[in-house]
Order: structure tokens, then C-alpha cells, then sequence
């Protein structure tokens, strides 16, 4: 029987990456819903093709303007990304919704008792608690997506969590590893934006270059694993080859490793546990050349630095951190701030806002809302 699927953030690389992958499986997964934020002839292409049940365009002007719908049901807004995450035939979400706009969705469909597909990793970031209660309330099933998380996964196999040391996961460095802290002042958004071995969409790739990414994948891993942040480390490795690794308690390391490409992951995330035979790119160790890896150099990129303790103080602080980080990394696309001012607004950010619990929806989009319009202010007044 085949696994209906329902592909949140359909338009974005991790979706059109995940289409590609059913579309060479389809004995085993049929595209039942598909949403995009804005993006109407993308996704009017893609429901043409895949003949889902269910469509989606959140932006409600979107929707208006698109004059193209192929024949299926067409929803819009807050309401009708719920819809496709709780759909009827839906087995599997696959999350891939950007920035922190993806929770509510993620909440609903393991409180539909649903398999999630994480590649929302702002799902965790900002309401870690509220997930976890979900998933012990329901009968949904968590798996990340994120390559880092995956390989985790996939390391943990047949262990102890008694037997885990700690985890290690590995950052590419960005475009900018090697620059001197001075010359980061003259980066422009075309430069953040190459980065040197994944392909991504603008916000994740600038959060690569800021190291804001990896900060936001240790909060990931932190409440996706149970494991203690003193437990996780970062290390670089520019090849990007080796995706996460585990040390255990006997000295023992164990690494995923493979080409840069979410289509593995995302496989994963869909068979997990099993495993199917895919036609996907085949690893040559040859090819793949030497490995090397660095330290993290927290001084000059300190949005890392204040990610990670910001997940250590726990509470809606990692919420205010992804919040201020959006702004910030919007302020910088757009011209209105420079590279090193994203760490700079979010650290005023993080010091201007109270700590409080994240024990409510409600708490939790507080917290956002408030630290976006801090934000805000914060650039504006830079201007």
C-alpha cells in the first residue's frame, strides 16, 4: 500500500527536492497535498504534474493572483496549511516550511498522529517543549530531515542512549571561513549567498554563512536526542562529506557520510527504518578526496555563540534568537545592514528580552512577535 504524502514548503529546495525523490517511487508514496508560501506557478506546475488531493498557497494574495489552478481542492492561509498537515490520507508530513511559520504545522500533525518529516528545525528551536508534549500526547512519529540529524540518526541505530558520549555535528564553515574578521564589514548578500557545497534557499544559506545555522541545529539536536548540550560539539569540515558522527562511552566513532544532497535524508525521513534501493548518486570515497576539519571560530562568527547559549537558557530564548535572526538576516538581504550587524542585532535582542516559559502556543508567539518588533526598531534606528 502506498504512503500518502504531504509536502509542506513544496516550492523550496528542500521540497523540490523531495518531490524529486517520490517522483522515483511511486509504488511506494502518492503527493497527496502540497503547499507553497507565495510561489503560485511553481506550485500550480507541481499540482499539474503530481495531482495531489489538497493545494495550498498561504500568502492570500497569492492565491487570488493565481489564474492557472489545475483541477484539484485549492485552500489558502493558516487554515489550509493545517489542512494539508492533517489531511485524511496523509501518512507522512514532510515539513519543510521556512523559518518559525512552520511550529503550528508541525504541532498538528503529530497531534494527527502523523509521521513528520522534519526539515523545520524552527519547529524545535522555538517550541522544543511544545513538540516534545505533542509527540508523547499523540501517536505521531518524529524524523529529522536535516543532513546533520540524519546522520545522527542513522549513527544511534542498534545503541544506548546510556552508551552516547556525544554528538558531533560537522558545519561546511560557509563562504567566509577563512576571511579575516575586518574584511567581513565589506560582505554583500551576493557573496553571503554562494555557498561553497549545498544548494539552498536564501535565508538558510546566509544562516550558514553566519553560523546562525548551526546553533539552531544544536537546539535541534538537543530535543530531538534528549542530550545534554555540554554533549554536543561542532567541528568544521569544509568537504561536507561526513554529515554528523557519535562518539560512544568505549572511545568508538561512528560517521554518516555522502555527497552533499538532501535527497538521501529526506529518503530516510520517508522509509525510516527500512531502507529502499534508491538510484540516487552512489558515494566514490575516491571522488570524495581528502577530509580535513577545523574549530569553530567563535569570535568571528558570534550569532553561533549566542544561538548556543541562548538554547542553554532554554525557555522562549531560543524562540527570541530565531526571531531576532529573521529580521536580521532580512534587514542584510535587503541592504539595511551589515554582516556582522546581524550577530549585533540579535545579541541586543537577546539582552532586551525577559526569559519566560515556553508552555503555551500563545507564550511562545509572544515571544516572536515581541522580539521581531525589537528587532525591527533595532535596524531601523542602524539605518
Amino acid at each position: 500500500m502506498r504512503l500518502g504524502v504531504a509536502v509542506l514548503g513544496s516550492t523550496g529546495s528542500i521540497g523540490r527536492s523531495a518531490l524529486s525523490v517520490l517522483s522515483r517511487h511511486p509504488d511506494r508514496f502518492r503527493v497527496v497535498a502540497l503547499s507553497a508560501h507565495r510561489r503560485a506557478r511553481e506550485l500550480e506546475a507541481q499540482v499539474a504534474r503530481f495531482r495531489p488531493d489538497l493545494a495550498v498557497l498561504v500568502e492570500e494574495a497569492a492565491y487570488r493572483e493565481a489564474a492557472r489552478r489545475p483541477p484539484t481542492e485549492w485552500r489558502h492561509g493558516r487554515a489550509g496549511l493545517l489542512e494539508a498537515a492533517t489531511h485524511p490520507e496523509v501518512d507522512v508530513v514532510l515539513n519543510a516550511v521556512v523559518g518559525a511559520a512552520g511550529l503550528e504545522a508541525t504541532l498538528a500533525a503529530l497531534r494527527a498522529g502523523k509521521r513528520l518529516a522534519l526539515a523545520n528545525k524552527e519547529s524545535l528551536v522555538v517550541g522544543g517543549p511544545l513538540v516534545l508534549d505533542a509527540l508523547r500526547e499523540g501517536v505521531g512519529e518524529l524524523v529529522p530531515v536535516d543532513s546533520e540529524h540524519s546522520a545522527i540518526l542513522q549513527c544511534l541505530q542498534g545503541s544506548r542512549p546510556a552508551d552516547v558520549r556525544k554528538l558531533v555535528l560537522t558545519a561546511s564553515g560557509g563562504p567566509f571561513r577563512n576571511w579575516p574578521a575586518e574584511a567581513l564589514h565589506s560582505v554583500t548578500p551576493e557573496q553571503a549567498l554562494r555557498h561553497p557545497t549545498w544548494e539552498m534557499g536564501a535565508k538558510i544559506t546566509i544562516d550558514s554563512a553566519t553560523l546562525a545555522n548551526k546553533a539552531l541545529e544544536v537546539i535541534e539536536a538537543h530535543f530531538l536526542f534528549g542530550v545534554e548540550y555540554e554533549r554536543i560539539t561542532v567541528v568544521v569540515h569544509p568537504q561536507s562529506i561526513i554529515h554528523s558522527m557519535v562518539e560512544f562511552k568505549d572511545g568508538s566513532v561512528l560517521a554518516q557520510m555522502g555527497f552533499p544532497s538532501m535527497e538521501l535524508p529526506i529518503l530516510y525521513a520517508l522509509t525510516y527504518p527500512d531502507r529502499i534501493h534508491d538510484t540516487g548518486t552512489a558515494f566514490d570515497p575516491i571522488a570524495a578526496g581528502p577530509l580535513s576539519f577545523e574549530a569553530l571560530d567563535c569570535e568571528r562568527f558570534p550569532a553561533f555563540r549566542l544561538g548556543v547559549l541562548a538554547g542553554r537558557e532554554g525557555g522562549t530564548m531560543p524562540a527570541v534568537f530565531n526571531a531576532a535572526n529573521e529580521v536580521a538576516v532580512s534587514a542584510f538581504l535587503a541592504g539595511h545592514l551589515p554582516f556582522p550587524g546581524i550577530a549585533e542585532v540579535i545579541e541586543r535582542v537577546l539582552a532586551d528580552r525577559p526569559w519566560t516559559p515556553a508552555d503555551s502556543i500563545e507564550g511562545v508567539v509572544e515571544a516572536d512577535r515581541a522580539a521581531r518588533a525589537l528587532a525591527r526598531t533595532i535596524v531601523e534606528h542602524r539605518c
